[in-house]
């Protein structure tokens, strides 16, 4: 290339780059194959300025990239509608309201995460009517199969009608015709298009068949000899091939269609962790109003056991807030004045103001669900390859039917022409039935029922055929490894010569009574553990919390100190040996906690996210088939190290929110490795998403 072209060539690329791109999710209806894919991938990137289209059968969506100013969402709509299929406008579901709008739309339906979609309830309908034509074609081609049993094994004891090749007939047409039927709409469709796809092959294959068999029931009537082969008496009929040819493919469609309904699940789930309302003060009035009317610079109150609503940064008060949605760790965060918060966490304790920093689609747990979104509609590369081979498979099987049949027709016995039919049929009944049709998701169907059955979600069908590839498992540190809730692990008595305080049961004691009335997580760990130890509790008088240092209170008369070194100093109380214990517990990841009473310090209760059962053994045997293991968590570097040293990690990430740890899997994935990620939850979703395989355990819910 010239000097003159390259320039020409860089400058062209600089025209473009700097071009503004639309970015839509349409929803496509019709699909039904791979074969659907690449005809509407095609449809779309033919368009003049669409720059890429990528097309996922299992989400049923088209994710375009496209330039604005030279084509418009209409006109990627009717592309695809020309091809056959029909795209509609994006569901409003996985939306977050920018503008007021379209605020009440989109509380109406972000802000109910139990109400179904219009998508999902479409799913519904689509999978009751296919297992209604399922079982109907399934029973029919039970019952000409006993016909067939009778005559050719003698079974005598079965009535004679399910052996009469008109009775064949009349029960088999209304499989042909009605459970077949969205078969010869979806082939009819794309051959009005030009194209094929494999319900082409169903439809043709199953007509073959029907139709051969009842060409040979008007021969055998008429007795006009065309068709010689006979097995005692009757004619060789394939009614019961075409009725479980549909039937089964129709069970395979009813699986597939199963799922599709539980697609937006996860999606649901996200946007229903916001609240629908927030708090907002404007021009001095205190108002509720939609979560979508909040606009950056608002100042939003939150109160104790509220939603935070938006994003945003603390400009009165404290509190303590629960950050587990974010970063999956069960420990609260403290909150001052110039402190980030995070839309949908959990205010704890005490009332605070902040102001809106990030609002609508800026929002942290709005980006989560575009991650989640956009790895939905990603392809793995063996899947990209199966939309190839599919582009070419159906128009492939026509052409070997044909030579196939052409062949015994000019080479064949006499009568040439129904050898010829024969065969021809023959090879659509084979190819049409193929294993890109029926047995794939029969495989995943067996596939992620037995991991249900051991507690395993197995996001999607590429990371169940990519599991057995993987030389890397990256992870989660809480809920996966760990309980994933505040629990006392150890409780340290200081000794006092002639007093009761060396007994920890004593200082458990007065900890937990002091923390009866408090609604901190750590003290409901505390509180719980002295009842599972069958203390007995006092109710505490004279309470009061202390922001970002412990609390205070009076048991039995005594005055009770529980909190931090902070605190303990500010009171003019020695530690003593406590601040080296303290040390050793902070050192295994450890929250230490100092109690005093009367003055004077007399022990100390440490709380921790603890291991699972299992779990120093479960890595054991991942790092026995040979993987590399990583854990990832949001949690800070040395509660992580600590962890990772009691179940044998040597690789540790920590201190990484949400869209983080998807980078971080992507970090590994750039270096050849093929990743595994094993979380628990909503804030592991972007990564779960991201990797080769995803496993959501012990939530019971569906990961994208």
């Amino acid at each position: 290339m010239g000097t003159m072209d390259t320039l020409v060539e860089s400058t062209t690329h600089a025209a473009e780059a700097e071009r503004p791109t639309g970015d839509i999710t349409l929803p496509i209806e019709g699909m039904t194959c791979a074969s659907c894919v690449r005809t509407v991938e095609k449809a779309l990137t033919r368009v003049p300025g669409v720059a890429s289209a990528v097309v996922n059968l299992a989400t049923e969506t088209a994710r375009v990239t496209y330039a604005p100013e030279q084509v418009g969402v209409d006109d990627l709509v009717q592309a695809v509608d020309r091809m056959g299929y029909h795209a509609v406008a994006p569901a409003p579901v996985v939306e977050f309201a920018d503008d007021a709008d379209d605020a009440d739309d989109a509380i109406a339906v972000a802000g109910d995460a139990e109400a179904e979609t219009p998508d999902e309830a479409r799913h519904r309908r689509e999978a009751a009517d296919v297992k209604r034509r399922m079982i109907f074609a399934l029973s029919v081609s039970a019952v000409i199969m006993l016909g067939m049993a009778r005559e050719m094994l003698g079974a005598t004891f079965l009535p004679a009608f399910l052996a009469d090749p008109v009775w064949q007939l009349i029960i088999a047409t209304p499989v042909q015709f009605w459970s077949g039927w969205s078969f010869y709409r979806s082939a009819i469709a794309a051959a009005r298009h030009g194209t094929a796809n494999m319900n082409t092959l169903v439809a043709l294959g199953t007509t073959a068949a029907y139709s051969f068999s009842v060409a040979a029931v008007a021969d055998h009537a008429l007795d006009l000899g065309l068709f010689p082969w006979t097995h005692g008496g009757m004619p060789e009929l394939y009614f019961d091939t075409s009725a479980a040819v549909i039937g089964l493919i129709l069970l395979g469609k009813f699986l597939e269609a199963r799922a599709k309904g539980k697609t937006g699940a996860a999606i649901r789930t996200l946007i229903g962790l916001q609240p629908k309302t927030a708090r907002v003060v404007r021009n001095g009035v205190e108002s509720d109003i939609a979560l979508a009317r909040v606009r950056v610079g608002d100042v939003v109150i939150v109160r104790p056991g509220e939603k935070v609503p938006v994003d945003g940064r603390v400009i009165d008060g404290f509190s303590v807030i629960d950050e587990s949605m974010i970063t999956g760790e069960p420990m609260p965060v403290e909150k001052r004045v110039g402190d980030e918060v995070v839309g949908a966490t959990i205010n704890k304790t005490g009332s605070f103001r902040f102001e809106a920093t990030r609002v609508g689609r800026d929002t942290a747990l709005a980006q989560i669900v575009r991650l989640v979104q956009e790895a939905q509609g990603s392809k793995a590369p063996i899947q990209r390859m199966a939309d190839l081979v599919s582009a070419y498979f159906v128009p492939a099987v026509l052409v070997l039917a044909l030579a196939t049949g052409a062949l015994w027709l000019l080479f064949g016995p006499s009568p040439a022409a129904s050898y010829a039919i024969k065969a021809f049929v023959t090879v659509l009944i084979i190819a049409c039935p193929c294993a890109m049709g029926l047995a794939t998701p029969t495989a995943i169907m067996v596939g992620t029922g037995k991991g249900a059955e051991n507690g395993i979600l197995i996001r999607s069908a590429e990371a169940l055929e990519t599991a057995h590839k993987l030389d890397t498992i990256i992870l989660d540190k809480t809920g996966t490894l760990t309980t994933g809730r505040p629990r006392v692990t150890d409780v340290g008595a200081l000794n006092i010569r002639g007093g009761a305080a060396g007994d920890p049961d004593h200082v458990l004691r007065l900890a937990a009574s002091a923390e009866r009335g408090s609604e901190h997580p750590l003290g409901e760990a505390i509180v719980d553990h002295a009842r599972e130890a069958g203390l007995r509790l006092s109710d505490p008088t004279a309470f009061d919390a202390i922001p970002g240092h412990g609390i205070q209170a009076t048991i039995d008369g005594t005055a009770v100190l529980l909190g931090n070194e902070r605190l303990m100093a500010d009171r003019g109380i020695d530690l003593g040996p406590l601040q080296a214990e303290a040390a050793r517990l902070a050192s295994d990841g450890k929250t230490p906690m100092y109690v005093a009473a009367d003055g004077r310090a007399i022990g100390i209760v440490a709380v921790a996210d603890t291991l699972k059962p299992g779990a120093a053994e479960a890595v054991a045997a991942l790092k026995g088939i040979g993987l590399t293991v990583w854990m990832l968590t949001g949690d800070n570097e040395r509660t992580a190290h600590a962890i990772a040293r009691q179940v044998g990690i040597e690789h540790v990430m920590a201190e990484v929110l949400p869209d983080g740890k998807a980078a971080k899997v992507r970090e590994l994935q750039a270096l050849g490795k093929r990743v595994g990620m094993v979380g628990d939850g909503i804030n592991d979703a972007p990564a779960l998403a991201q990797a080769d395989v995803g496993l959501a355990i012990g939530t019971g819910t569906d990961v994208a």
